[in-house]
């Protein structure tokens, strides 16, 4: 499994990278392996200011409907348009073209709280 050291990771298994004020949020391979084949990607909070752990979408797949969280409060600035017509690019590029949503974040230095990648492994036993 791949474990980017660049991005900071969640226990609930999302990733995000920084970028200046704003970032990008995904899920992280290992929740994408456990959940299976993503079939379908619902997030309806683009221009929402979303608070840190609060829902700001939902992902399908072919298992199961799991609830997408927000690493930290943030504001959904655009989701990515390419999961519309494909949304297994979450399965085959999870850290990369299957990112889920940009956003503009209220306190970048709230980023430090989260897991570091080594953090992360030890979270799920890799």
């Amino acid at each position: 499994m791949n474990f980017p050291a660049e991005l900071k990771y969640t226990k609930d298994h999302e990733w995000i990278r920084v970028e200046g004020n704003e970032a990008f949020i995904g899920i992280t391979e290992f929740a994408q392996r456990e959940l299976g084949d993503i079939v379908y990607i619902d997030i309806t909070t683009v221009g929402q200011e979303i608070s840190k752990e609060e829902v700001f979408g939902t992902v399908e797949a072919v298992k199961t409907v799991s609830d997408l969280f927000m690493p930290i409060a943030a504001t959904v600035l655009e989701v990515n348009p390419a999961l519309d017509s494909q949304p297994e690019l979450v399965n085959t590029d999870p850290y990369g073209d299957g990112w889920m949503v940009k956003v503009g974040l209220a306190d970048v230095a709230d980023v430090e709280g989260l897991l570091s990648a080594e953090d992360y492994q030890a979270l799920i036993g890799a």
